[in-house]
């Protein structure tokens, strides 16, 4: 008998273990926050003031995490933060590609899509951009230069939404990129070493070299207000009225009062003047987009590329 409540006392104090385990105060460990690309763009800069703000905010060791792909996108880096417990010590700070083409791509980490946003707070001011002393001053230059020569595109990875943007103005505009390549990192350095003639990179990179380079247009929804001259994209051609956006994402098995916490300390960095005033150096949109708002985005965003990937023929 005293065997027998032997037994059931530590059933019991297992137990309460257990749910007091469950029921921990989060963040109870270190928290990383994921970004896929290199050190130095916005989505870098922009995620270290966010983990900054978090580690005070709930006073837990946050920090930032690079796993760039190798040209090849977001998706190592993704796939990572797949991998990792749904328990929020792992976050993600994804640009859109990431549900859009992620579980589409042949790795079975992200198919189907692992991921839910806890919401949407940067759009980049992504620009096509040619070096000053290139042999064509505008996009209709352009597609004149290069149906009569070879012109090569640098991009971020060819599944980027900016990348399929410019892959399907080149169509339009009546020729093709006699080859296109992914980088890491293209900035002023990659113009000037003759790398690439024409790249798709964001503005943030560039600006050290702005009076050296020309920006034929943006892949943005409104203009760039640091450069309010250069056309969009969609100016020219409506069907490609669409911008490259960074939110967090969790693995959507996070349960509802994590994702409320990380919610609660991403919008008061995003919206803090620090922040904004970045977004009025670099050209970048910076701003508050709940789940729900961002979900839907997503949606709008998939018919919008359905339609250009089905124009390229893929």
């Amino acid at each position: 008998m005293k065997k027998f409540s032997r037994i059931v006392t530590a059933v019991v104090a297992s137990t309460y273990l257990l749910m007091g385990a469950a029921h921990a105060e989060y963040p109870s460990k270190p928290v990383s926050f994921v970004v896929p690309f290199p050190p130095g763009d916005l989505e870098d800069i922009t995620t270290r003031m966010i983990a900054d703000d978090f580690q005070k905010m709930y006073n837990t060791p946050a920090a930032v995490i690079n796993k760039p792909g190798g040209g090849g996108g977001p998706f190592p880096g993704a796939v990572s933060v797949a991998k990792a417990p749904a328990d929020g010590s792992t976050i993600g700070s994804f640009v859109i590609d990431v549900p859009l083409v992620g579980p589409h791509i042949g790795i079975p980490e992200l198919a189907p899509d692992p991921f839910e946003p806890i919401g949407f707070y940067l759009t980049y001011p992504f620009v096509i951009v040619a070096a000053k002393n290139a042999p064509f001053q505008s996009l209709e230059e352009m597609a004149s230069y290069g149906k009569e020569n070879k012109l090569l595109l640098g991009h971020f990875g060819a599944p980027l939404i900016p990348s399929r943007v410019t892959m399907e103005l080149a169509a339009k505009l009546g020729f093709a990129w006699a080859s296109e390549a992914g980088f890491d990192a293209l900035d002023c350095n990659t113009l000037a070493s003759g790398d690439v003639d024409v790249m798709n990179t964001t503005l943030q990179l560039i600006l050290p070299c702005l009076d050296q380079v020309n920006i034929l247009a943006t892949v943005t929804a409104d203009r760039i207000k640091k450069i309010p001259d250069v056309r969009t994209v969609g100016e020219i051609f409506p069907d490609l009225k669409i911008a490259l956006t960074n939110g967090i994402f969790v693995h959507k098995d996070t349960p509802a009062d994590i994702r409320e916490k990380i919610a609660a300390s991403v919008k008061k960095t995003v919206m803090s003047d620090k922040i904004q005033a970045l977004a009025d150096k670099t050209g970048a949109q910076i701003y508050w987009q709940d789940a729900k708002q961002s979900k839907a985005q997503i949606k709008a965003a998939m018919l919008t590329m359905d339609k250009i990937n089905k124009s390229l023929g893929d």
